[in-house]
């Protein structure tokens, strides 16, 4: 996996951070990345995210979420669904529901990176990029 795949290992990163329990994760940054940060911090899966210069590099710096207790989690599950080797695309009315709507679906469409809900609103489908629930 590693950086063949950033996305997944932007998940990971996440998922790992997550279940460790810790405060804040820092993810090589992209456009692509920092459209998926943006789009976990506006659903409420984590608490903020930064773009700081990290050298000739820039870095995202995500503020995970937790409930009440340390113990409750906000995001109980990351998937990546598109992948390099097999790209999964859905049209408008194809476009996946995760745990029945309680979860989001992350597309990227011709309008950008947006949620499944958004997709559907704007009747465009694209590439299924992740899962969050």
């Amino acid at each position: 996996m590693g950086m063949s795949d950033p996305i997944a290992d932007m998940l990971t990163r996440i998922r790992n951070a997550n279940t460790a329990k810790h405060d804040t994760v820092e993810i090589p940054a992209s456009k692509m990345k920092v459209a998926i940060a943006d789009i976990l911090a506006n659903e409420g899966y984590i608490t903020k995210y930064e773009v700081k210069e990290d050298g000739n590099f820039k870095k995202i710096v995500v503020t995970l979420k937790y409930g009440a207790d340390k113990n409750e989690k906000v995001i109980t599950g990351l998937k990546r669904i598109s992948k390099p080797g097999l790209r999964v695309y859905a049209n408008s009315t194809e476009l996946p529901r995760v745990l029945g709507g309680l979860g989001t679906a992350i597309i990227s469409t011709n309008q950008g990176v947006i949620t499944d809900k958004e997709a559907r609103n704007k009747g465009v489908g694209g590439e299924v990029l992740c899962f969050i629930w």
